[in-house]
């Protein structure tokens, strides 16, 4: 059974940092969609950044310069370092595994104060 297990969140001041970290039950190495998605308060889970097998990646503009994805397939984790967090960085940050089919984690809470 293919699990994700997210970490990393937590209370954090605004122009603060966090590191993110997923956790997948299976090896990475082949898998070419890993990403981080985030769901605010009353609002629908959005893409945050996603990163190919190749190391390529891809951000949502309100991550640009300030978020950071990564992944080491050796640890089968993929990494999310976010700084310069503001309180609209604020919800449960969800992984995101393609393989065949799509695998979510549990999520994992940031909160930004102001």
């Amino acid at each position: 059974q293919v699990q994700l297990v997210e970490s990393g969140g937590g209370l954090v001041q605004a122009g603060g940092s966090l590191r993110l970290s997923c956790v997948a039950s299976v090896s990475i190495f082949t898998i070419n969609h890993m990403g981080w998605y985030r769901q605010a308060p009353g609002k629908q889970r959005e893409l945050v950044a996603t990163i190919t097998s190749n190391g390529s990646t891809n951000y949502a503009d309100s991550a640009k310069g300030r978020f950071t994805i990564s992944r080491d397939n050796a640890k089968n984790t993929v990494y999310l370092q976010m700084n310069s967090l503001k309180p609209d960085d604020t919800g449960v940050y969800y992984c995101r595994m393609i393989m065949f089919r799509e695998y979510w984690g549990q999520g994992t809470q940031v909160t930004v104060s102001s």
